[in-house]
Order: C-alpha cells, then structure tokens, then sequence
C-alpha cells in the first residue's frame, strides 16, 4: 500500500472510460507520447487510396483513420472484430457510404470474391489466404503490424508474464506467410519506436485499453509494481517502453 495521494489520484483518473480505438485521453494531453516510426502509414497508403476504384479498410476500429482520408474510393467497405466498435464505426463511416462489416470468424472475410484494388491493415490480424481470395488480379495489401516483442517492458516492469504466444509474429514470418499465399511483395520495413509515459496513471489506463498485454492485468493485482512505478516515474519524470512494429506491401498476381 501507499499513502502518496498523487499515486492514488492518478489510479483513480485511470478509469475514465475507453471507446472506439481512441487514446486522446492521455495521448491529447501529453500524458504519453510515441516516439515517429521510420515511416508514415498514411503517407505509403494515400496515393493508393486516391487511384483504387474499391477499398476494404480491415480493423477500423471505431472507424477514426478511415474518415479521415475522404475522399474515399466509391465502394468502401470496412470490417471489425471487437463488438463495442462496431455501433461507433456505423455512426461515424455510415454518412460517408462505408459499410460495417462485423467479424464473426476471425479468419474470414464476410466479402465475395475480387472485390477490392486495395486492402489496407493497421494493426489487425489477417489470413493473408482471405485477404488474396478478396482482392482483384493485380490488388494490392498494405498492412502495418504489431510484432510478437510489442510492449514487453510493460511485463518487465510490473512482473508479469509474457505470453510468448505471439514471439513468432515477425517480419520475415509474416513475409513468408504472404508469399506462400501467393503474394508479390512490393515493401517491408521494420522499426522499434519509443513510448514514452509521464505517470502511472496513463499505464494503467493504457494496459485496461491493450487487456491482451498483461491477460491477467488489474489494479488490485499489481498495487504494489504500480506504486514501485510510480516512485520510479517521480524520480526519472517518465518510463520508456519499447514497441515493435513492421510493415508489409504486397501484391495480388494477374493484370489489374
């Protein structure tokens, strides 16, 4: 236990709520901050969606990055696994013409076949043999995934256990996914950014956000590693934790 009152203020703001795939609470306000990747997931992705006549955008969350880059192509779909987002992506990408597909299986897509000129991918998983069946000869994917050493410093500095189940998702494993489904690959790059966190309470607010981190994560739990946080926090004035990320381009084989 302990009696700092700055320590239990900042657990308690941890639990304001959390919707769509929105971080602006402690992102907006300075209280973590991403150090740049050594690209722009926008900037490789914008061209592709100005010339594609069709468009899938898989894992839109609440649907915030697509709306942004309007003009979309004419037929726009999107897709989303976790079903809180699924009303918020309606809401926001409804207006605009983009149909919200729910996921019922992880590994197929609710979509006929070449469909789409382009797939575009942040951070969601995929069967690369779905994303192949429901492009057009000549498509492309863009995906920019999170890799299997993602966070681990959360683990380290609390004490907890790293689910190795995903130590293999790397960049040459998901390259060699996509080539064996039949892909072309255009792109691949990898980076291992900085995030940088000003106070114990955007952790926790951030592992509630991300529960597949720490599975077991809760305050009661880990009182004890929050607090030995936090006084570290207080003496440095932040924590870094190192993420873990890579980014695939690829291209469906036929004339386009």
């Amino acid at each position: 236990m302990t009696d700092d009152p700055l320590f239990q203020f900042l657990i308690d703001e941890a639990g304001k709520p959390f919707s769509g795939w929105d971080f602006s609470y402690i992102e907006g306000t300075g209280r973590i901050s991403h150090a740049p990747l050594a690209w722009s997931y926008v900037s490789i992705i914008l061209p592709k969606v100005r010339r594609a006549g069709s468009l899938l955008d898989m894992g839109t969350g609440g649907g915030e990055l697509l709306s942004m880059l309007q003009p979309l192509p004419r037929h726009t779909c999107a897709t989303e696994g976790y079903e809180p987002n699924i009303p918020i992506a309606r809401r926001r990408l409804g207006p605009l013409g983009v149909q919200v597909y729910a996921l019922t299986e992880e590994d197929r897509l609710p979509l006929p076949d070449a469909t789409f000129d382009l797939v575009i991918n942040r951070h969601e998983s995929y069967a690369p043999e779905e994303v192949l069946r429901v492009l057009k000869p000549g498509g492309e994917f863009v995906t920019q995934q999170v890799g299997g050493s993602d966070m681990l410093d959360f683990n380290r500095l609390l004490g907890a256990e790293p689910d190795f189940g995903y130590s293999h998702w790397t960049l040459d494993f998901a390259r060699k996914q996509l080539e064996t489904a039949g892909f072309e690959i255009i792109e691949a790059r990898q980076d291992f950014p900085i995030t940088r966190i000003f106070d114990v309470g955007a952790v926790v607010y951030y592992l509630k956000a991300i529960p597949w981190q720490i599975e077991d994560f809760s305050v009661e739990k880990y009182f004890d590693k929050l607090a030995e946080l936090h006084q570290t926090i207080q003496r440095q004035g932040y924590v870094d934790v190192r993420s873990d990320r890579f980014l695939l381009a690829a291209r469906k084989g036929g004339a386009a």
